[in-house]
């Protein structure tokens, strides 16, 4: 018994480092999962790594091969767009709600957020971290639990997708000033406005990010 905490513990580390390596691409999607080069990478044995590669399989986050192999998932236009499509509407929701809850002090903080935002919005991560942090706060003003409870399992498949949405200098600005005018209507008390403003938004960053991947791979990179 006294040995059970130590392998939850191992399984956990191996399950969080596996789900970051992929989110943030480094591992590569297609790329194929090797348990005994991984394992040596992780300093871990076979049995935490293959407990954290079904959890993740569960999840959609690797693939099982037919010949037994699992796989990084391709990156994939219509899986991305079922999830822009369902966070736009999570999106839209929580910002309605926002209208109706939002405090002055609340007001106050999604405005210190835009300034820094403003400030990196020159900083790819910088900029996108800055928007993540935007679109929590509204979430936590809205307080609609499940809500919030969709959308942050929205969010984990999302983040290999995320950094194409703001690739470029001019979906940054764009980004920014819609992040200033959907503050703006939540400020004001417009939910009709900032349901549709946010739904918009999360809209656009899907197609900036469907034209990335596509450029992608169209010139094999």
């Amino acid at each position: 018994m006294p040995e059970s905490p130590a392998r939850n513990t191992g399984a956990h580390f191996v399950y969080q480092e596996l789900k970051r390596r992929i989110l943030s691409l480094e591992l590569k999607p297609g790329e194929r999962i090797y348990e005994p080069a991984m394992a040596s990478a992780l300093q871990v044995s076979r049995t935490p790594l293959r407990e954290a590669i079904r959890r993740l399989i569960s999840e959609d986050l690797l693939e099982q091969q037919p010949t037994g192999g699992v796989l990084v998932p391709a990156l994939d236009e219509a899986a991305l767009s079922e999830l822009y499509e369902v966070r736009a509407a999570m999106e839209s929701l929580m910002a309605r709600n926002a209208c109706l809850k939002a405090t002055p002090a609340d007001i106050e903080a999604l405005h210190g957020i835009l300034q820094r935002n403003a400030a990196m919005v020159t900083f790819a991560d910088d900029a996108m971290q800055q928007g993540m942090a935007l679109h929590a706060k509204i979430a936590a003003i809205a307080g609609n639990s499940w809500a919030r409870r969709f959308h942050g399992q929205i969010s984990s498949h999302m983040e290999r997708y995320r950094h194409f949405t703001n690739s470029t200098q001019e979906r940054r600005d764009q980004a920014l000033a819609q992040h200033r005018t959907l503050v703006d209507a939540v400020a004001g008390g417009e939910p009709d406005k900032a349901a549709a403003i946010a739904f918009d938004h999360v809209m656009g960053a899907r197609d900036a990010a469907v034209r990335a991947i596509s450029g992608t791979a169209t010139t094999g990179a």
